[in-house]
């Protein structure tokens, strides 16, 4: 493993001669779990803990280690455990918003080359996931791959009718269809995944994604459940996991996400939807609102069907959704610095000497 990630992220070299000046060695972060660490070099797999500096220079969990990550650890106890000392910085990632309320990031992966966003053609099919996952995707600097799961509970009309419907919001990625009774399409993802390269699943609970890494490990390493009556597996990822295929791509499995909010996105947006804003460049007025301004091009768009209302809306709404919580994140640090200036000055008429 050492040796083809190295020549695939020859990008973080530089970074490998930095930590040896500080008696460090180069790890690759494979699984988190509440807080537990695995990382691997070459292919020994062990145990991590965070070092009590890196968590308190940290200043938010972003700065914290995720699955994917480099980075530089020092070994003890005849390198069967391991400590985090510094995290290397990140070539792509994913991130969402903090489920909840709570207005922050969170790191879900990082240096993935390609996703494959996996829907299936039964019960989860849903163009506005799809563009959501997208988003994500684009935001991070990562290459997005479709992947159409289940394709044997659909007749292959309907397959080309769901086909269709991806490139009718102009998705221009790459679908492979992928049968997991057949095997269909298991092949054409292998070829897909470079030696040295890191992938990972993206995609609802129950669409297939753990069954089609077993066909990719070829020895049925990965359990799954049952599958319910509404076609939806129940398969057994509970973390995020970095695996090494045998022809030596990695691949990182992961939990399906029920909230995909989007948070600093408006780049991954205007990518996603790119067909939106090639037309908005058409409009008679730059500032054009593409609501009832005359020589409006985008809704000029829509009446004539290039661009569906559906896909209108869900840009419009995700657009929104990304603002909104702009907006509270910068309002809360504002909020935060203004109280950490009123403790400084607390602190500072406190340690004055009294007037008498």
């Amino acid at each position: 493993m050492e040796h083809s990630e190295s020549a695939a992220d020859a990008w973080i070299a530089p970074h490998f001669d930095e930590l040896a000046v500080l008696d460090l060695s180069a790890a690759r972060v494979t699984a988190v779990d509440r807080g537990r660490y695995l990382v691997r070099s070459g292919s020994a797999e062990v145990p991590a803990e965070l070092t009590g500096k890196l968590l308190h220079l940290a200043e938010s969990s972003v700065d914290l280690p995720c699955v994917g990550d480099w980075v530089g650890v020092r070994y003890r106890d005849g390198g069967t455990q391991a400590s985090i000392h510094t995290v290397l910085p990140r070539r792509s990632f994913l991130r969402r918003k903090t489920a909840g309320r709570d207005i922050g990031f969170q790191m879900i992966a990082a240096n993935i080359d390609s996703a494959f966003i996996v829907m299936s053609c039964h019960f989860d099919f849903s163009i506005p996931r799809l563009e959501r996952y997208l988003v994500m995707v684009h935001d991070g600097h990562i290459e997005p791959v479709v992947l159409l799961t289940k394709t044997d509970l659909v007749s292959p009309q309907a397959l080309e009718t769901l086909i269709g419907q991806i490139r009718q919001v102009g998705v221009a990625a790459q679908i492979v269809c992928v049968s997991s009774v057949s095997g269909e399409g298991v092949e054409q993802v292998r070829s897909l995944m470079a030696a040295g390269k890191t992938y990972c699943l993206l995609g609802s609970s129950g669409v297939g994604k753990t069954t089609l890494i077993n066909r990719l490990l070829g020895d049925g390493h990965l359990e799954t459940g049952e599958v319910s009556h509404t076609g939806e597996g129940r398969h057994t990822t509970t973390r995020r996991h970095l695996i090494a295929l045998a022809h030596g791509a990695l691949l990182i499995d992961m939990p399906g996400m029920r909230e995909l909010g989007l948070l600093g996105a408006g780049e991954g947006i205007e990518d996603t939807f790119a067909d939106i804003r090639r037309w908005a460049g058409q409009c008679r007025f730059p500032d054009c609102t593409h609501d009832s301004e005359p020589g409006c091009a985008v809704r000029a768009a829509i009446q004539r069907g290039d661009i569906t209302e559906a896909h209108w809306r869900n840009y419009l709404k995700l657009r929104k959704e990304s603002e909104f919580h702009d907006l509270s994140l910068a309002e809360r640090r504002d909020k935060d610095r203004a109280f950490g200036r009123f403790m400084h000055s607390y602190r500072k008429q406190k340690g004055r000497p009294g007037r008498g």
